[in-house]
């Protein structure tokens, strides 16, 4: 425990555990108040929620970490915002939110009186209030913990590029069970003092999970002391359980944690040398239930993992707890607290910051009030040139790399790319250019040969998935712009990741205070169908089917075909708030179909026919072709031409979807099409082949409610695959050309006999396909350099 080097008078001790009071007692009524909430009279039956929900254990280290940081506020002008990492600890953070005034400024029908306070009590975990995680109704939330393990980096992606920032993270020691937080950790190599703000991790050991000890309690202090200094950290230590000895030492920890910070920055900042510290980080060891019931029912509560939830209960069903529920609330003494109309004492008052330098109302909190739209570049500078569709190859995602290069120099305060080392595999690294890789651990002098390391970087790279995602989400919640790129076998690390930001992005929506942040713009590339070298485990289209379980108003699909689609869709993305905007494209070379004006055209549709493609013009088609994704585009294409070649009276139709969701009826998402709009394309009664690039229920279930549904025939990825070539690959999971030849014969009334001989030949071209591909290692070169003839 740190040892106040000049105590702090008793007075001011006195006054700080009063607030301390008044924020447990707010904490305890919340979860069990209905009414009655200043105690004038005996605690009656009726003024108790009829249904308890809501957390005990870490509210009031919660509570009493924030009032310290508080302190320092004022004392240093400090700019901070506080985050909760203990997922339903939100009762620690609201009662000191309530006191400081902002909870009522905002709602006003809880005021800052006895009124205010029973409605604020009514709502909490309650039908129709807020939740017990710190959810975007709580002012002064970026953060909800709705899911554990995330606190640290979102932390850390709040502080990037805010200097001025101290971002400090309340972390429970359960959360810190969880792999995402384990690796976050090792942000502080990414952390540089000199153009960053700076995060002060407070470990918050209470000791126990729902009902098990927690594994950094039981190390010893030398262990866990250890642990963090392995990561890079100076941990201090505040250990105890008598409150007046605790407020002593927590605020002479905070403070010199605090002053070493500004140490650190300033020495880095007059010197110019931006090298890695190590930070300071707190260690803060006090009992779960901290201030709660000692026991109940002659078994131990407070320092145990019965004051996890909800301490007493049954207190409707039994007298005794009842009567331990009042003595409990009184404890607290709130008539020494609040006046005869409820307000918080003046002088206790006195003690929150004022006006933005609370953290509830801190503007970074509320990331959208200091969001500034990017400048971007016109991304038709970048595009490919195609003078005739699908008879040139170009690597789709190197333009991408070149546009997001020089958002990033137009943009050097507010813009970062994000991945997880991959990249220069994903054919971007043209971004290097004007930005290297952040990294603040050590070097070797073979890095200058290629490294693309630099202090001052703003691409980060690191092989956590989970890491990245967390940064990123802090940083565009704090008004900030990123963009994300992954490889789609393993975007799957952050699928709970996503649901969450989803989830916290529907709830903003509703929140009419919260402004509108940036998109979070996720690309998935080294996708399924050119993963020939690496094999089955590297083949999982599925990220797309997590991503519509999400809600309509926040979730985008995008599968551009080629590059000049991939261009003008991830132009539209980067400019777009409160979305996650999922783009689908593969980093490989692949035929370029639309000029930029046609894919400007394209893309702002969602969805089109490509004329070129077809012979319907004026007639209505015996056969529908659609196509989503770069291969199926290019196979379902191959596919229309052998279809002519055979049957040149055919009439066929060739669609492409990039905006996913256009295949939804308009009542279930934004960008759904007409259900006139979708007959008119896809015909009432004809069949339809749509190649689509992931699993191919998810079409079905997009499209079930649609008139021809029935007639709807989708080839996707079926879980087939091993080490093949890309169009063996294909075969096996039916999307390749010659199967949608044989697909298209059993499906036109009059081909199905007809069509006998075509199909024999598909079939003979397939075999013909698969053997040169197991005996020279590529594909059938006529095949694999097919382009569009006509």
């Amino acid at each position: 425990m740190t040892v106040p080097k000049t105590p702090l008078p008793q007075e001011e001790i006195g006054k700080i555990d009063a607030y301390w009071r008044a924020c447990n007692y707010l904490a305890a009524g919340m979860i069990y108040l209905r009414d009655n909430p200043l105690l004038r009279e005996p605690l009656k039956l009726e003024h108790v929620k009829s249904r308890l929900l809501g957390h005990w254990g870490s509210s009031p280290g919660l509570s009493f970490t924030y009032i310290h940081l508080n302190r320092l506020i004022n004392k240093y002008d400090l700019n901070a915002i506080f985050m909760a990492g203990p997922g339903h600890g939100a009762p620690g953070v609201l009662g000191p939110v309530y006191l400081e005034g902002a909870y009522s400024e905002i709602y006003p029908n809880k005021s800052e009186d006895e009124h205010g306070m029973r409605e604020f009590f009514k709502e909490f975990s309650f039908p129709g209030g807020i939740g017990s995680h710190c959810t975007p109704e709580t002012p002064g939330s970026i953060h909800e913990g709705g899911e554990l393990g995330y606190s640290v980096s979102h932390a850390f992606g709040a502080a990037y590029d805010n200097p001025e920032l101290i971002v400090a993270v309340m972390v429970g020691d359960g959360e810190a069970e969880t792999a995402p937080l384990a690796t976050s950790w090792h942000s502080n190599k990414f952390l540089n003092p000199i153009r960053d703000g700076a995060v002060l991790p407070i470990l918050h050991l209470n000791g126990y999970k729902i009902n098990n000890p927690t594994i950094l309690s039981r190390i010893s202090h030398e262990e866990l002391e250890n642990l963090f200094k392995g990561y890079g950290w100076t941990p201090y230590f505040v250990e105890g359980n008598d409150p007046d000895t605790m407020h002593q030492a927590m605020a002479a920890t905070m403070e010199d944690c605090v002053l070493e910070i500004r140490r650190i920055q300033q020495q880095a900042r007059s010197s110019g040398q931006p090298i890695r510290p190590r930070w300071p980080m707190i260690v803060l060891r006090s009992p779960k239930g901290w201030t709660g019931p000692k026991q109940v029912d002659g078994k131990k509560v407070e320092g145990f993992w019965r004051s996890h939830q909800v301490p007493l209960g049954n207190v409707r069903d039994t007298p005794e707890h009842f009567k331990q529920l009042e003595d409990w609330l009184r404890s607290y003494k709130p008539e020494e607290l609040f006046d005869q109309d409820g307000r918080l004492l003046p002088e206790l008052k006195a003690l929150a910051p004022k006006g933005a330098r609370r953290m509830s109302v801190n503007p970074h909190a509320n990331g959208g009030l200091l969001r500034k739209a990017l400048h971007m570049p016109d991304c038709r500078d970048y595009a490919t040139v195609v003078t005739q569709p699908g008879t040139t190859s170009a690597e789709n995602t190197r333009p991408l790399g070149k546009f997001l290069r020089d958002i990033m120099r137009l943009n050097r305060h507010n813009f970062r790319v994000f991945g997880p080392d991959e990249n220069s595999s994903n054919k971007l690294d043209d971004i290097y250019e004007v930005s290297k890789k952040t990294w603040l651990a050590d070097y070797l002098p073979e890095d200058a040969d290629g490294g693309e390391l630099s202090p001052d970087g703003r691409v980060m790279e690191m092989l956590s998935e989970h890491t990245l995602e967390g940064w990123l989400e802090g940083y565009l919640l704090t008004g900030r712009h990123g963009f994300f790129s992954t490889y789609e076998a393993f975007v799957h690390v952050i699928d709970s990741m996503f649901n969450q930001h989803a989830k916290w992005l529907a709830m903003s929506k509703a929140v009419p205070w919260r402004a509108p942040v940036s998109s979070l713009n996720l690309l998935i590339t080294s996708t399924v169908w050119r993963q020939d070298h690496n094999g089955f485990t590297h083949q999982d289209p599925g990220f797309l089917d997590v991503v519509v379980n999400k809600s309509p108003e926040v979730t985008r699909i995008y599968l551009p075909p080629d590059v000049n689609c991939l261009l003008t869709v991830a132009d539209h993305c980067l400019k777009s708030t409160d979305y996650i905007n999922v783009i689908v494209c593969d980093k490989q070379k692949h035929l370029q179909f639309l000029d930029m004006d046609a894919a400007i055209k394209h893309c702002t549709k969602g969805i089109g026919i490509w004329d070129w493609a077809c012979n319907d013009q004026g007639v209505e088609p015996d056969l529908v072709i659609a196509s989503a994704g770069d291969i199926p585009t290019k196979e379902a294409l191959a596919a229309v031409v052998l279809l002519r070649e055979n049957f040149p009276e055919l009439k066929v139709r060739f669609i492409n979807v990039v905006d996913l969701y256009k295949l939804t009826p308009a009542a279930e998402h934004p960008h759904g099409l007409s259900d006139k709009d979708f007959d008119s394309l896809f015909t009432l009664d004809k069949p339809i082949l749509f190649n689509f690039h992931g699993y191919p229920w998810l079409i079905h279930r997009l499209a079930y409610r649609r008139n021809n549904h029935k007639n709807l025939h989708v080839r996707g990825y079926k879980e087939k695959g091993s080490i093949n070539t890309p169009l063996e690959l294909a075969i096996q999971n039916e999307i390749d050309r010659f199967s949608l030849v044989i697909d298209a014969i059993n499906r036109i009334p009059a081909l199905r006999v007809a069509g006998a001989h075509v199909k024999e030949n598909m079939r003979d071209k397939q075999i013909e396909c698969r053997n040169y591909a197991y005996e020279y290692g590529t594909d059938l070169p006529e095949v694999d350099n097919w382009v569009w003839p006509y």
